[in-house]
């Protein structure tokens, strides 16, 4: 695709040189200002070149005459290359460079020259080091060498020859390497080392050569296939090459440009996609260079000038035709593959301006809303975020997304050309949720990033207005998390859209507790329609349980519990377990408030109770009481058993087997006289009045099972015994011999049988009636046998070890008394060193001996003083 990259302008026209219809341009120079023209009669002009701006703002080259110069040789003008450091102007002519001074094309005095050479080149990077000195790399016309001089002011020497595998046809040299192109191939040779290293063949008979030095090391070749060759002065590519005309007869580079010139056209191609971007037509044209950046267009007769245009305005046309792939390719290109040798050359076409940091982010923006425009999300995000682009102007083509407050101004120059979203996408609906989509994701990703410092509350109000637009769920997650939405925009647009519940949540983040709180009950009450939550009601209950504003708790409390007491507890039942009991909200106080509602009260009784175990007796009772109250209202209504006086039942019967603290005398005189005989029997357990509680289970309640399940759980965690004498007790009742019956027998026979070793087996055997088989208590003798053997067993045992240790002991002291202790006249007591007068002492493990009544005395003093220091 086409790029307008360069412009042709004319510069100088035939009537400015000597009017003779033979004579031709052969070959040209320029420096600074200074225009040198050889033609094919020998003659060297010389011109000053102004350049000025146009009204239209186009450049314009006006060309003044100086003079010009016959060589008086009859052979035209091969090569001219000036020398400004030197004020010299070599001049290639009939085989021999000659110095002239570049004012007045003078010989120099001492008649410096070169002669047998057919070209040469200037070292761009010379390796001599003489600022006054320039090196030049010549091409020897009789011999396959190259010559290495060095051209001073007034005088030329000969630094170096070098062989050459053929004769060659023309040079490029950059520091130690020479870029030959011979007969039939290019070669690089290194002129310090000798060596050489063979490129790629060519046919110089088919098609002149082509050898440019582009860069520091770095060569532009004309290569087989109508290819332009990038090469190294190691012999490499490092860039993809160019395709261009097979009859190329010239070739420059103005970065990031190759320009070509063949027989009818100028082409431009880029050194970065490789693609040709302009061509401009050109007939007869022979000499295409390039001159410190100024691109120098030659026929027979005329002169021209490539003026490249900006490398901003080639981006800008680029981005304006929306070929934003292009833009961007020159763009990071140009920051990236231009030496800084050459853009400090081109001060037209890229500007310093342009590889500063601002400029090109600047370009990435801009290409970025172009992607936007074309729906392209994925690829505009990048560019944006590269380009560091302010995300406020991305949120102003939305309408009424940026804050009342905002005070963003766009920027100026515009990055686009859009009024807003509607003119951007022609109002068509679907476009523009697509971008409100991509909006918010964007959003989301920068908005704890650095991209949105400075303005985070302009980018989560943005987001705030977009979630409650599209009822994104989301917008829930923003607004109980940190964020710095503004209440002054997001208030009317929650309330516009309905979203009373994230409106109270934004109030609640703000700290308006109480305002939340009001929106929350209205929606709950049917004032407001918002359906966000479906258990709004619990979320409310749970918001109370943790609020720390007891205002609040008790101003809300009684309308959650007039809506459902069960769930409306929570309030009271949720609240932190480390919160501070004196406070407002302290067990009594609660207890207090809920008497009138008895669902409440039992629930946070049964909290206080089970969950947090309060170990006082004022709850357990009361709790004890709602239970009872409820049993005997459920029992004392007509009908059969209802599930929830079982239930009731079986939460009484529970209290009061693991609660101790209850008034046990208060509770039995409410029961006394009804047919609870369950619990009866559980409260007469509490007093130990176990006889009467085995009784109620036996004889009124006949549940055998459950008057086992009393012996059990009234001997849990008490002493064996405890447990074996009510079980004698529950077996007394069923042998009674005044109440027997065959149901109590058989519930005796069962008591022995699966609870043997629970009893007393001799006792057992004096209370069972002697016509009971063996067969019928096999069960229980054998358990019984078992048990006592094993009793038996377990006693020998001990009794052995018994005997064992004692017999460890008496063999150690045995073995302590079997020292002899000599007991003699000069002994004298450890305590009072008197001596010994009689065979009586006591002796210390170590030995020692003191007389017994000093032995007496000192334990006596020994428990005296531990006394006193106790």
């Amino acid at each position: 695709m086409s790029v307008k990259a360069f412009e042709l302008v004319p510069v100088l026209g035939q009537d400015l040189l000597v009017d003779k219809t033979w004579m031709s341009i052969d070959c040209i120079e320029c420096c600074g200002k200074n225009l040198y023209i050889g033609t094919s009669d020998c003659c060297i002009y010389h011109f000053l070149l102004e350049e000025k701006a146009s009204t239209s703002g186009r450049p314009v080259f006006t060309p003044t005459k100086q003079l010009h110069k016959y060589l008086g040789l009859k052979k035209a003008v091969n090569e001219l290359k000036a020398a400004s450091a030197l004020n010299r102007l070599m001049v290639l002519c009939d085989n021999t460079v000659v110095l002239l001074n570049m004012i007045n094309l003078e010989p120099v005095p001492s008649g410096a020259k070169i002669k047998g050479i057919t070209a040469f080149a200037v070292n761009e990077n010379p390796v001599t080091g003489d600022p006054f000195c320039i090196e030049v790399c010549a091409i020897s016309m009789k011999r396959k060498t190259v010559q290495i001089y060095a051209v001073h002011e007034d005088r030329v020497q000969l630094i170096k020859e070098v062989s050459t595998p053929e004769q060659p046809v023309a040079i490029a040299a950059d520091g130690y390497f020479l870029c030959l192109a011979m007969s039939t191939q290019y070669i690089i040779l290194s002129y310090n080392t000798g060596t050489s290293q063979d490129l790629f063949p060519y046919n110089s008979e088919e098609k002149r050569p082509i050898v440019k030095r582009i860069g520091r090391q770095e060569f532009l070749l004309a290569g087989p296939g109508a290819l332009g060759m990038f090469v190294t002065a190691a012999g490499i590519s490092q860039r993809a090459p160019v395709h261009w005309s097979e009859n190329v007869i010239g070739a420059a580079v103005c970065f990031p440009y190759v320009v070509a010139l063949d027989e009818g056209f100028v082409t431009v191609h880029s050194m970065l996609d490789q693609q040709q971007k302009q061509t401009i037509p050109f007939r007869d044209g022979h000499i295409l260079q390039d001159f410190e950046g100024k691109l120098i267009l030659a026929t027979s007769k005329e002169v021209h000038i490539l003026v490249p245009l900006p490398l901003e305005k080639q981006i800008q046309d680029l981005l304006a035709s929306q070929r934003v792939e292009e833009a961007l390719i020159l763009t990071k290109g140009a920051r990236r593959n231009i030496p800084k040798e050459k853009f400090q050359c081109l001060p037209i076409m890229i500007p310093k301006a342009f590889f500063k940091l601002g400029m090109y982010r600047r370009i990435l923006q801009q290409a970025g809303f172009i992607q936007f425009s074309q729906l392209q999300f994925l690829e505009a995000k990048e560019l944006f975020r590269n380009g560091q682009l302010d995300v406020r102007e991305l949120m102003s083509l939305y309408p009424l997304l940026l804050p009342s407050t905002s005070t963003f101004i766009r920027s100026h120059p515009p990055l686009h050309e859009y009024a807003d979203l509607n003119q951007l996408m022609q109002g068509d609906q679907e476009k523009i949720a697509k971008c409100k989509r991509f909006l918010m994701s964007y959003l989301n990703e920068i908005r704890s990033t650095e991209v949105a410092n400075g303005y985070k509350e302009d980018v989560d109000t943005a987001l705030l207005k977009l979630y409650a637009e599209a009822n994104h769920d989301s917008l829930l997650d923003l607004l109980v998390s940190e964020n710095s939405c503004l209440l002054v925009d997001s208030i009317p647009w929650l309330e516009k859209h309905k979203k009373y519940f994230a409106l109270g949540l934004l109030y609640h983040y703000n700290g308006q507790n109480e305002a939340a709180l009001q929106l929350w009950v209205k929606i709950v009450d049917g004032q407001l329609q918002d359906t966000t939550r479906s258990d709004l009601f619990e979320y409310i209950v749970d918001f109370l349980s943790f609020c720390s504003n007891y205002e609040l708790v008790w101003k809300y409390a009684d309308w959650a519990l007039q809506k459902n007491e069960e769930v409306g507890i929570n309030i009271f039942t949720r609240r932190p377990l480390d919160e501070n009991q004196t406070s407002r909200v302290n067990p009594d106080d609660i207890v207090n408030y809920l008497h009138k509602y008895k669902k409440a009260v039992v629930a946070y009784l049964e909290h206080l109770v089970f969950e947090r175990n309060i170990q006082k007796e004022k709850y357990h009772t009361h709790l004890a009481v709602l239970y009872l109250d409820k049993v005997l209202r459920l029992h004392s209504q007509a009908g059969n058993i209802s599930e929830e006086l079982i239930a009731a039942r079986r939460s009484l019967k529970n209290l009061f087997q693991h609660s101790d603290l209850y008034r046990v005398h208060l509770l039995l005189g409410k029961i006394k006289d009804t047919d609870l005989y369950m619990e009866c029997a559980i409260l007469h357990g509490k007093l130990e009045e176990h006889e009467k509680a085995l009784e109620i289970l036996v004889h009124k309640l006949k549940d055998f099972r459950a008057a086992e399940d009393y012996c059990l759980w009234n001997s849990h965690g008490k002493d064996p015994s405890c447990r074996q004498r009510l079980f004698h007790m529950l077996l007394a009742l069923y042998l009674h011999p005044g109440v027997t019956s065959d149901a109590l027998t058989m519930a005796g026979v069962d008591l022995l049988n699966n609870h043997a070793v629970e009893f007393d087996a001799i006792r057992v055997l004096q209370l069972v009636p002697e016509n009971w088989s063996i067969q019928l208590l096999s069960p229980f003798l054998t358990r019984a046998m078992r048990g006592s053997f094993h009793s038996k067993c377990t006693a020998e045992l001990s009794s052995g070890l018994a005997r064992s240790e004692n017999l460890n002991y008496k063999y150690t002291k045995v073995k302590s008394r079997g020292n002899i202790v000599t007991l003699s006249d000069k002994k004298v007591c450890q305590v009072c060193r008197g001596f010994f007068t009689e065979p009586v002492f006591q002796r210390y493990p170590d030995g020692g001996l003191i007389h017994i009544q000093c032995a007496t005395k000192l334990h006596s003093l020994s428990a005296t003083d531990q006394n006193f220091q106790s």
